[in-house]
């Protein structure tokens, strides 16, 4: 019996690995783990979608409103996704804004106050926007499949052979996920959406500097904490991280255009 849970275990684990490992996020070329398809990913970003805007004051036709909409318009003409693509603004102190499976994006009026101009705006938007071509929500959702799995197996294990530690097991078990496995995947996703985000920004002609001062007016006033118990870099880390993105940037625009003085027949006779 112990040897038929075990074999269970490690192979339920290697169907999550093998079958989930598939997708790749673009830009980044990261692999990732997706266990649920497209279509229910859409599905839930269009329910989650229609309650969020029956649930909130949405602003339409202001100046603030129209913004938004030129800029995420820009962005996701850049985006190579059949999206149907939808931007409003809503009325929501906080300083946040959402895109959710499909192209929905939500920002709310909060974030109005440190996006100051149209290239810090094209910051969030487009940071959001990563968010779903990166298909995070659906990742998220899978490596929560995985360690509920992973849990449950354990439980039949300990519970079986150990089961005096089966307490024990779920209290270690609950921090190790959060704390080793869940937080770091949230901050890793983070920083990718910023890094697509910065490229997103420059494809679309955005100044991809302003997104170093959209972070730095986002940290003013702010007491963090230690990213270690949460699931964002804090603004410090995000800007280092977008300064080497801006670099890497650069360093190939620079690449690219001194190749194509090299390509170009200079000084020739012309006859």
């Amino acid at each position: 019996m112990n040897n038929m849970l075990k074999s269970f275990f490690i192979f339920l684990v290697l169907i999550f690995f093998f079958t989930g490992c598939t997708n790749k996020v673009p830009y980044t070329n990261r692999s990732q783990m997706i266990l649920i398809s497209q279509e229910q990913e859409l599905a839930l970003g269009e329910q989650s979608y229609e309650k969020t805007l029956k649930d909130s004051k949405v602003i339409k036709n202001t100046k603030d409103a129209l913004k938004v909409r030129k800029v995420g318009k820009a962005i996701a003409k850049v985006v190579n996704k059949n999206y149907k693509w939808e931007f409003n603004l809503v009325e929501n102190k906080q300083k946040n804004a959402f895109c959710l499976p499909g192209g929905k994006v939500v920002v709310y009026t909060g974030i109005l106050k440190v996006a100051k101009n149209d290239n810090q705006l094209a910051t969030v938007i487009s940071h959001e926007i990563a968010h779903a071509l990166a298909r995070h929500g659906a990742e998220r959702i899978s490596t929560n499949l995985v360690a509920q799995g992973v849990f449950t197996a354990g439980n039949i294990i300990v519970g079986t052979q150990i089961p005096q530690y089966n307490r024990a097991f779920n209290i270690a078990f609950g921090l190790g996920s959060q704390y080793g496995v869940l937080l770091p995947y949230g901050r890793m996703q983070e920083s990718e959406a910023d890094e697509i985000g910065i490229h997103l920004m420059y494809e679309a002609g955005y100044n991809i500097h302003e997104a170093l001062k959209f972070w730095e007016n986002m940290s003013q006033g702010k007491k963090e904490g230690y990213e270690f118990f949460s699931t964002h870099p804090n603004s410090k880390t995000r800007i280092e991280n977008i300064k080497k993105v801006i670099q890497q940037i650069e360093n190939k625009k620079v690449k690219n255009f001194n190749n194509l003085i090299k390509n170009k027949n200079l000084g020739e006779r012309l006859h």
